[in-house]
């Protein structure tokens, strides 16, 4: 193999190493977002199988006759950092989608790799980087599902931080076709009006959905959105409060009659999953699972929810599992 083919590889190599350090802080970091402990071992696992390929990665560029770089796995943990607290002040997506970003460069890149590592006859470089194409496709498609369970109504394998909460709810409200009559609007905010002042203070200065949103969860909330959102639907203001029950459904104070299995409340966990089975709407299926946690919280009921709602996204998606 001559110099520049070398070179080449040795930079990809590095490039690789480098991506796949903060491939290692981010699962970590999504670690700490699992929705059960089935998907925080994966993605613990996967942040060791990533620790694993981190070091097969320097084993080869030390077989090339480089040098792996020391700086890597701090760049790495500093790069996932910035990104985690930059992914705060943006929606859910827009932080799985950077995620997804990655992994599809890893995969690139492991792509280019195996076709540089075949011309040059290196068969044991070749073998990492079907390795690598394995690992990254797999994580690829894991987060394209992830994706689909979120346009759906909600990510079953991860929870949002508490300000990403906010933005998707601020970003979906806003966008909402406000139709309001004159009439209906102030009968609504009559009606929140009602409970603590601090949420009739800001809907009455107008604030930002995002702020209704987390002042609405307090001992008040479930009577006060669910009185509005009647208020506004009698006024034929159906848009606003179809955005008032989205609001009221992710975060699971639903009347247990507004279910979309009857009698839950009085359904044993074997009773429950079977129901959850029979649901096809993505939408039905996350109304159960936000209600469930928000109330018994249990994590058969979870779980089952969780697996309805991954298998109808992986349909969406086109992933075949």
């Amino acid at each position: 193999m001559n110099t520049r083919d070398t070179a080449t590889l040795l930079a990809q190599l590095r490039a690789v190493s480098g991506l796949t350090h903060t491939e290692i802080q981010t699962a970590d970091t999504r670690t700490a977002q699992a929705r059960t402990e089935a998907v925080r071992n994966e993605l613990s696992e996967t942040a060791d199988n990533a620790r694993d390929r981190a070091a097969s990665l320097d084993a080869a560029i030390r077989e090339l006759g480089g040098v792996p770089e020391l700086i890597g796995p701090f760049l790495g943990r500093a790069v996932a950092t910035v990104r985690t607290i930059g992914e705060q002040a943006r929606p859910f997506d827009e932080a799985l989608l950077a995620d997804l970003g990655l992994e599809n460069q890893l995969l690139g890149r492991a792509r280019y790799i195996k076709a540089l590592a075949t011309a040059a006859g290196r068969t044991e470089l070749a073998d990492l980087a079907d390795r690598l194409i394995t690992a990254h496709s797999a994580t690829a498609d894991w987060l394209t599902t992830v994706l689909a369970e979120e346009a759906l109504g909600g990510p079953a394998a991860l929870r949002r931080t508490p300000m990403q909460a906010v933005t998707g709810t601020a970003v979906q409200l806003v966008n909402v076709p406000l139709t309001w009559t004159a009439r209906g609007l102030d009968r609504a905010l009559d009606v929140v009006r009602t409970v603590p002042s601090a949420l009739g203070d800001v809907l009455a200065r107008g604030a930002h959905a995002g702020d209704v949103a987390v002042k609405a969860l307090t001992a008040s909330r479930d009577a006060a959105l669910e009185s509005a959102e009647d208020v506004t639907r009698r006024e034929g203001g159906t848009g606003a409060a179809d955005g008032l029950h989205s609001v009221r459904t992710k975060a699971g104070v639903l009347q247990s009659r507004e279910l979309p299995i009857t009698d839950f409340d009085d359904l044993n966990v074997s009773q429950v999953v079977a129901a959850i089975k029979e649901l096809t709407k993505p939408s039905d299926v996350r109304a159960i699972l936000a209600y469930e946690e928000t109330n018994k919280d249990r994590q058969g009921v979870v779980s089952a929810a969780q697996t309805r709602l991954s298998t109808i996204a992986h349909e969406v998606s086109g992933i075949n599992n």
